[in-house]
């Protein structure tokens, strides 16, 4: 086989990323499925899929070199080895986006601020990881009380004239809390702005101590929450940069040009 391909597959709590690139680093391939129980499981149903998209593919075991990432990284059938998916947000929106130097990464179950060096590695980082409030789960939870989709419940606040403020922090509370003011008949639109907005006073702590300045881009899922994004920009007063890859890939494009870097100066 001519061409040489290298993989990164991001094995998150939520969503399992797999990403192809090949010897120049651009993207042949990608795909995002919900995650199994079974980690390994994941891992290997989310390659298939992007090995199909490759002609020259057989199975993962065909990748040059391959490294896992994410909650569940150990699990990568075939992986060369396996990186932290800090280092793998931050080298994915380095390769994207040179020019940003901060993230805020909502996954599934925690939040973390990263700051990003010249060559793409990890300056400096917070995580929030004891508390699911903020996260993927959250949402979910929140799009649940308002018995709505997810994309729907993000575009939610955008209509609101006020913010109705949620001043529970814990994810069991906030829910019982916002369904008693939909109970109350209160604007649906001013509660989901308050949710909006007690997450994004979530990310400033993580924002700030990642020493973000100017701007900052979001990845993950909650990435593509609008809401969100209009909330972080007014707590913040901090320009967030919308990526042009889909920013739910970050770790395993930053996993897959990690491969790439690796395997090329291995001779892989």
């Amino acid at each position: 086989m001519a061409n040489k391909y290298f993989g990164g597959c991001d094995v998150g709590s939520t969503y399992t990323k797999c990403v192809i690139l090949d010897e120049v680093g651009n993207i042949v391939a990608n795909t995002t499925i919900k995650s199994k129980i079974n980690s390994e499981q994941s891992a290997m149903i989310a390659m298939q899929e992007v090995v199909d998209q490759v002609p020259d593919l057989k199975d993962a075991k065909d990748l040059a070199y391959l490294i896992g990432t994410g909650y569940g990284r150990n699990k990568v059938p075939f992986a060369d080895e396996n990186i932290s998916e800090i280092s793998c947000h931050a080298m994915g929106v380095h390769v994207t986006d040179p020019s940003v130097k901060a993230i805020i990464d909502i996954g599934g179950q925690d939040v973390k601020g990263i700051s990003i060096d010249k060559d793409g590695t990890v300056k400096n980082f917070a995580m929030n990881d004891k508390c699911a409030a903020g996260t993927g789960r959250f949402y979910e939870a929140m799009a649940g009380a308002f018995e709505m989709s997810l994309p729907e419940f993000s575009k939610l606040s955008l209509s609101a004239k006020n913010v109705i403020p949620i001043t529970a922090q814990c994810t069991v509370f906030a829910e019982s809390e916002v369904i008693t003011l939909v109970g109350e008949g209160k604007p649906m639109d001013e509660i989901a702005a308050g949710i909006q907005m007690a997450v994004a006073k979530r990310c400033f702590v993580m924002a700030k101590k990642a020493g973000a300045t100017d701007s900052i881009t979001l990845t993950g899922g909650c990435a593509k929450n609008d809401g969100l994004k209009k909330a972080i920009e007014h707590v913040l007063k901090l320009k967030v940069v919308e990526l042009q890859t889909d920013p739910q890939l970050m770790g395993a494009l930053g996993a897959a040009e990690y491969a790439r870097k690796k395997g090329l100066a291995r001779g892989a």
